[in-house]
């Protein structure tokens, strides 16, 4: 997703012996004699002022967007954050000799849009912020880059030195050259990035044509062929952080807000490769993935076993290659809030008792899955995974569920135009372990995976215009207006999906702040007199009660009715008092010992209460890195318990949230729905764990 005119009001100036790393020989570093920093250039002027990168230069003199009035050297020579892959006149005098044509006024204006585009994300990423993987942020052509690093032979010298690749074809020769607005990398070859859909990109991977062949049979392949919705508009409102009037008022600091300028439809998609299949079952042929899918899915639905026509999403391949797949983008670490491999968030988390975790609905029709990031020995992103590291949870159960190869490690472009896919070691499937055990527990969904656009846009942990001065995450900041720091992405009514509300509620997603009383560190927030509607994630057949995680005692906060499928749960819940007025919230060591914790923690669940959860720390700062508050000792992180419904696992279930002030200010705090099985709220043998 692309906002236009990403503006940052502090840039930060990097020392580049600092920040580089790749195409470092692992025997000799070069020194910095090989370095370069600019404090005073912008990347215009530092590509103007170097003649190897003049064909690019004229290329983005010709490149003027679809529009006609995007104007790239005026851009890049500007106050902002951006980076920059430039290719060298090698590298555009190969791409020319693959086209045919003799220089770069050959070009058709298209060719020279899409090269110009390619190669500038609008934030500064430096070589040491972006690990093996895809880029947190798209390009200019809303498309994202992958990077990774691999090993490569120097015939001079007889060491190996750690070579960058972007999308696998793309060195960078150069790194980390730091700009007064950025950062700009050399690279020997001009990015390409796909223009297909994922339902025919796939078909490219030769380690995928069990999967891809499954994909065509079904006809899900027709499914992934969205891509904009044309219907969709900004209208009057922002596109960019500088309207004053979109800079709202949350709790105790202000919100600056601006729209997406577009509305995309995306993908992902698991993929079992074809070697592994044969290894672990047989498979060899599309007729024995047919056989397995028949054996995964004929217990779970008998009276669809004789559905024959594999394009009816009740047939079992159909049900098999469709619960491989989510209505979104999501890159590796966007399906957890493990957001990089030395993730800050993840240490407010207690990982010796909870795996991180988040839960999708898939594109088979009512099911759920789940991605779980362990610490410890066992450490990596997995399907449907139970446990806590490598051993069993407290109710003894253990089920290792399939592990995500990173992208790094693919060995391809895993992006393209609508989508992404990832290398997944085993099958995953909605049987009846799944079902039955896996999904058998407490469900934690954060407000900001509710809905696909909210990912796809990339509003979920990755906006924030502080991020070039404060890291990936967001800032606390009170001040009134544009020039607020604390930057967030609205969504427009009716073009929110498993959101319903008018106009005359405003929603938004607030980046990531460490520091914050809010689950994952972000919120989704409601304002306005607001009545809007979630579709409630599906789940099995069952009786599960429904929780809303928030932060309360807020002069600000609203006073909300709830509806569990058009029926009303209770009176009103008056969000401005906390824990203490609202059901008389104790902290733990005021009560005594365990028995004593247990029984209050029963008499207020009877109530219709519960304390946040003990697994979730906010941290000690906004720079992060220690844990501070346990959210279960706070008195204004609390669980309020909404009601219950019962699942026949084919059927959809909503809540309703209604505003019953008048006023246009007063917020709720949409952080995370838990959904709890009848199995563990309801227990006689096993008390809910406190977690």
């Amino acid at each position: 997703m692309k906002i236009l005119n990403f503006k940052l009001l502090t840039v930060a100036v990097f020392s580049i012996a600092a920040v580089q790393f790749g195409l470092v020989s692992c025997s000799d570093d070069p020194g910095v004699d090989n370095y370069y920093t600019s404090t005073s250039k912008y990347a215009a002027d530092y590509l103007q002022s170097d003649s190897k990168y003049s064909q690019y230069v004229e290329i983005l003199q010709r490149a003027t967007g679809e529009k006609g009035t995007l104007r790239l050297i005026e851009l890049l020579g500007s106050y902002g954050a951006y980076t920059v892959f430039a290719p060298t006149n090698d590298a555009v005098d190969k791409y020319l000799a693959s086209k045919g044509v003799a220089s770069v006024a050959d070009l058709p204006k298209e060719d020279c849009d899409t090269i110009a585009l390619n190669s500038i994300i609008e934030n500064a990423y430096f070589t040491t912020d972006v690990n093996d993987g895809t880029y947190p942020e798209a390009n200019m052509l809303d498309q994202y880059l992958t990077i990774s690093s691999v090993a490569e032979d120097e015939s001079d010298s007889g060491s190996s030195a750690l070579a960058m690749y972007i999308n696998t074809n793309s060195k960078i020769i150069h790194a980390d050259d730091s700009v007064s607005n950025g950062v700009v990398h050399t690279v020997d070859k001009i990015i390409l990035t796909s223009t297909e859909f994922l339902s025919d990109f796939l078909a490219n991977d030769p380690n995928c044509s069990l999967y891809n062949s499954a994909l065509k049979a079904t006809g899900v392949d027709e499914l992934l062929t969205s891509y904009i919705d044309k219907n969709y508009s900004v209208g009057s409102d922002s596109v960019d952080w500088t309207n004053d009037a979109l800079v709202m008022p949350t709790a105790t600091e202000y919100d600056n807000v601006a729209y997406p300028e577009k509305r995309y439809y995306k993908f992902t998609m698991f993929v079992c490769p074809d070697n592994i299949l044969k290894e672990k079952y047989g498979i060899a042929t599309l007729d024995d993935l047919r056989q397995k899918a028949h054996e995964l899915y004929d217990p779970v639905y008998p009276d669809d076993a004789d559905v024959t026509d594999e394009k009816d999403r009740r047939n079992a391949l159909n049900r098999f290659i469709s619960y491989h797949i989510l209505n979104r983008y999501a890159a590796y670490y966007d399906l957890t809030a493990v957001d990089g491999p030395s993730s800050t968030l993840a240490v407010n988390w207690n990982r010796r008792k909870w795996d991180i975790a988040d839960w999708y609905e898939t594109m088979m029709p009512y099911s759920i899955l789940k991605c779980s990031y362990p610490n410890g020995s066992q450490a990596g992103l997995y399907i449907n995974r139970r446990g806590v590291q490598s051993r069993a949870d407290e109710r003894g159960v253990f089920v290792r569920g399939a592990k995500v190869t990173p992208t790094g490690d693919m060995g391809v472009v895993n992006t393209c135009l609508n989508g992404i896919y990832h290398y997944i070691d085993d099958i995953i499937a909605y049987d009846q372990n799944t079902q039955q055990v896996v999904l058998n527990e407490r469900m934690r969904l954060d407000a900001s995976s509710l809905s696909p656009d909210f990912m796809t846009s990339g509003a979920r942990g990755h906006y924030t215009k502080s991020s070039y001065e404060n890291g990936k995450y967001g800032l606390w900041d009170n001040t009134s207006n544009h020039n607020n720091k604390n930057t967030c992405l609205g969504f427009k009514a009716g073009f929110v999906e498993n959101f319903k509300y008018d106009n005359n509620t405003h929603l938004h997603v607030r980046p990531r702040v460490l520091s914050f009383w809010s689950y994952q560190g972000d919120e989704v927030t409601i304002l306005g007199v607001f009545d809007f509607t979630v579709k409630i994630p599906p789940v099995p057949a069952g009786t599960y009660e429904l929780r809303l995680f928030t932060c309360v005692e807020f002069d600000n906060r609203g006073i909300i009715q709830v509806y569990i499928d058009d029926v009303p749960q209770g009176i009103p819940f008056d969000m401005r008092p906390g824990g203490e007025t609202l059901f008389g919230w104790k902290q733990d060591s005021s009560l005594g010992d365990e028995d004593a914790i247990s029984a209050f923690d029963k008499s207020i669940h009877n109530l219709g209460w519960m304390k946040g959860p003990k697994s979730y720390y906010s941290a000690s700062s906004e720079s992060g890195g220690t844990q501070g508050s346990c959210f279960r000792d706070l008195n204004r992180t609390i669980r309020k318990v909404l009601g219950t419904f019962v699942s026949d696992g084919k059927t959809d279930h909503y809540v309703r949230f209604q505003q019953k002030l008048s006023s246009l200010t007063n917020a709720m705090n949409f952080d995370f729905l838990e959904i709890c099985p009848s199995s563990v709220y309801n227990n006689e043998y096993y008390a809910e764990d406190r977690w």
